[in-house]
């Protein structure tokens, strides 16, 4: 299976938000807004058009992962939300080639973290650890082992902590 990462362009825009809505159909552990997320987000000042990457497999999005900016006192760094893929194409590591893609060219635009809200046992294996261990914390109660943080750059958390400050997006309806 051949997989194409690469940024999001304005035509892919429909096709995008219909994997994340497919996506996140039946997951129990979702609100069901991620679609609608990705839009608002878009038009947020904290949108990152470089970091909007679709996963393409024979001409026809698959995936699709957004991270956008945070702070952290006084520190930028991105949140990764969402990372979605077609329920037929999952679990064939087509989110695994989203995240470390995303995360290159995070650090490549000088980016020193990542802050991802999700499964305690998935992003590990990525690099994520409870923020907590960096001194980052959720503006929102959750649980310790779901609200992770990673280094994008060596050391790039070390100076980092206090509470993240999401996009108004996130929090809207």
């Amino acid at each position: 299976m051949n997989v194409i990462i690469r940024q999001e362009k304005l035509e892919d825009i429909n096709e995008v938000y219909d994997v994340v809505q497919k996506a996140f159909e039946d997951a129990y552990y979702s609100d069901h807004d991620e679609h609608h997320l990705v839009k608002r987000l878009r038009n947020s000042a904290s949108y990152v058009p470089e970091l909007s990457l679709v996963a393409e497999c024979r001409n026809r999005i698959v995936g699709h992962i957004l991270f956008t900016e945070i702070k952290v006192g006084n520190h930028t760094l991105i949140a990764l939300a969402p990372v979605a893929v077609l329920p037929e194409m999952q679990s064939k590591g087509i989110g695994k080639l989203l995240i470390m893609e995303g995360h290159k060219i995070a650090a490549q635009c000088g980016y020193k973290g990542s802050v991802v809200m999700g499964h305690d046992k998935y992003y590990p294996k990525f690099g994520y650890k409870k923020a907590s261990s960096y001194g980052i914390k959720a503006p929102f109660d959750v649980s310790d082992d779901h609200f992770m943080a990673v280094e994008l750059i060596e050391g790039g958390l070390t100076d980092v902590h206090g509470v993240v400050e999401y996009a108004k997006e996130f929090f809207e309806n």
